[in-house]
């Protein structure tokens, strides 16, 4: 079984509990960086993106 892992544009709760927009995947593929889904603020990075709870897939937060 494959794990699926949060890409750019999906909404995600990382690991102490904030829930963030996933916006750019870098370093090939070992960072994550992550915003807040509103009113901007500073970014942060992980380099754990297995700790990434998807929430909501890119293009279907729309929907809900």
């Amino acid at each position: 079984m494959t794990v699926e892992r949060a890409w750019v544009g999906d909404l995600v709760r990382d690991a102490s509990g904030r829930r963030a927009i996933v916006t750019d995947v870098r370093a090939s593929g070992t960072v994550w960086v992550l915003r807040p889904p509103t009113g901007g603020g500073p970014y942060w990075e992980t380099d754990a993106p297995d700790t990434l709870e998807i929430l909501a897939r890119a293009g279907t937060r729309d929907s809900q």
